[in-house]
């Protein structure tokens, strides 16, 4: 294929209302400052064992908080518009205004249930003031979970809907726990393996980290970048953000969201912002809205200036854009997307052998192709003829507009919030798209509480550094964003993103699952992974 693929404001005001390790201590460096993690209360228990997974490369388990009491259980119920909120139609959330949570919570009383308004406030970050968010309403307190799941089942049968949650979820920084994280960490000066991202087979499918290492041999694996898991908002698996694969631009970024920046050797990686514009060049040339996605269907948002209902990262939100020019290699899958549409489907050589409408189909062996919606099909029917070139060539800058080249060795992740930036706390999920405009619950879900987190970042001394942190169970709250980029700090971490969390969070070792992921069903299939190859010969 002849191709580039080079790779302040209030929250009120916004939102309007392992076991242990099974190896001893190793003298290798272990990662930042031997310091306790800046988590809970003051003198909590913490402890900390070191193996040498190979050279170069050690893990770290980090338990503290072990013997923390338990805290309770509660119903948290949702609560819709009301009579008195600004917006009566409005669907019900966790969080609204106070006279809205005041109505339901009275309401809930009348009825016996034991209900309280809770206001909800959050720290300020480097790009939103934090403040209030809103008022949640709660009901009763329980010993287990199992009886907080019965008072729920009380109150859908009084016609209220509700979540039942552990409140060492919510964020009190006065929590004493328990926290469980792993710390991988490559240092160049003694590594002798390979860094490399994989999406597996193709990118259109998920496959989980622990197969993704068995196939390639790892020593070690961690989850990567988000990726599209709903099929109504493109491939299930699709990177949604950045994707270089051997050095190969594989998906295109949410545009100036940060991306995890890695060479195979593990020196020189860097947490980076990045942006891309791409073109197909034929009769003409004409620009490129994307790579290997589904077109018309964003995910994360953060595209062109036609994309609805914005240009601008949006996180877990599906852009749309009917008129679409997108490129595909066959890195996508056995078959392109199927659709209204014109396809112009290209040779190794990257000569056009068919025009075929509608769009959709396999492609030749290291062929491509483009694919164009909505009134783009006009462009591409007069860019493209039938055995002549059709070059696809793209550019990719940091965020001080650099041109960034990708070598073979190269692999990107998307990510975001930033967390850490020249080791000062530095928090962006208002730039990144987490901050969402009269959506307070989901900057409530996503960054307040606690969650599992994936992080990943660079020390002073040149070293990458990958954290695994589970939650959403007793045995481990996780931790919110604020407290994540606090953790990555005092892990020693100069620069530090933010990787895919929740349900997608895995650390696998030696060819097992070292943490507990959250998902009921137990390891999630994911979009994309690190892998930490072994000594080469």
């Amino acid at each position: 294929m002849n191709s580039k693929w080079l790779g302040a404001c209030t929250g009120a005001a916004l939102f309007a209302v392992l076991g242990a390790l099974p190896a001893p201590a190793s003298s290798e460096p272990r990662p930042g400052p031997a310091h306790a993690l800046p988590l809970g209360a003051a003198g909590l228990t913490e402890t900390r064992g070191t193996r040498t997974l190979q050279p170069g490369v050690t893990l770290t388990r980090i338990v503290r908080g072990a013997d923390a009491p338990a805290l309770a259980w509660t119903v948290e119920v949702s609560i819709p518009g009301g009579v008195t909120s600004p917006d009566p139609d409005a669907p019900p959330t966790a969080l609204k205004d106070r006279a809205s949570a005041d109505e339901l919570a009275a309401d809930l009383q009348e009825e016996g249930f034991d209900a309280r308004v809770e206001e909800v406030t959050t720290p300020a970050v480097a790009d939103f003031a934090g403040g209030t968010l809103g008022w949640r309403v709660r009901v009763g307190q329980f010993d287990s979970q199992s009886t907080g799941t019965s008072e729920r089942t009380r109150l859908r049968g009084a016609g209220y809907a509700g979540s039942v949650v552990y409140t060492g979820w919510d964020g009190n920084p006065t929590d004493r726990g328990p926290w469980r994280i792993d710390v991988l960490t490559i240092d160049p000066d003694r590594f002798r393996g390979g860094l490399r991202a994989s999406y597996g087979s193709d990118l259109e499918n998920r496959e989980k980290t622990s197969e993704l290492a068995a196939a390639a041999g790892a020593t070690a694996a961690v989850n990567g970048g988000f990726f599209v898991l709903d099929p109504s908002a493109g491939a299930p698996g699709d990177p949604a953000g950045i994707g270089v694969y051997d050095g190969r631009l594989l998906s295109e970024p949410v545009n100036g969201r940060p991306g995890l920046v890695m060479r195979g050797s593990g020196r020189h990686s860097a947490v980076t912002r990045l942006s891309w514009a791409g073109r197909a060049v034929g009769r003409s040339s004409q620009p490129l809205d994307g790579i290997d996605r589904v077109p018309g269907l964003i995910r994360n948002c953060g595209g062109t200036a036609d994309d609805r209902p914005t240009s601008l990262p949006l996180h877990d939100v599906t852009c749309t854009d009917r008129d679409e020019l997108v490129a595909f290699t066959t890195d996508y899958g056995r078959r392109t997307p199927q659709g209204d549409g014109l396809e112009a489907v290209l040779d190794a050589r990257g000569r056009v052998l068919e025009l075929r409408s509608p769009r959709g189909g396999s492609l030749p062996a290291g062929g491509s192709s483009v694919q164009a919606t909505g009134t783009r099909v006009a462009e591409l029917a007069d860019l493209a003829r039938v055995g002549r070139p059709l070059r696809i060539e793209g550019m990719l800058r940091d965020g001080s507009g650099r041109k960034v080249s990708p070598t073979p060795a190269t692999s990107i992740f998307n990510g975001g919030p930033e967390l850490v930036r020249d080791g000062r706390l530095h928090v962006t999920p208002a730039t990144d798209g987490m901050v969402q405009s009269g959506n307070a619950s989901f900057y409530y879900g996503w960054v307040h509480k606690r969650n599992p987190r994936t992080l990943a970042g660079v020390d002073n001394a040149g070293r990458t550094v990958f954290v695994t942190v589970d939650g959403r169970s007793t045995d481990a709250l996780g931790l919110s964003i604020p407290e994540s980029a606090a953790v990555a700090r005092a892990l020693g971490l100069r620069d530090a993103v933010n990787l895919d969390g929740g349900g997608s969070t895995t650390m696998v070792v030696d060819g097992e699952v070292i943490n507990n992921p959250s998902d009921a069903a137990g390891e999630r299939p994911v979009g994309d992974a690190l892998l930490i190859l072994p000594d080469r010969d």
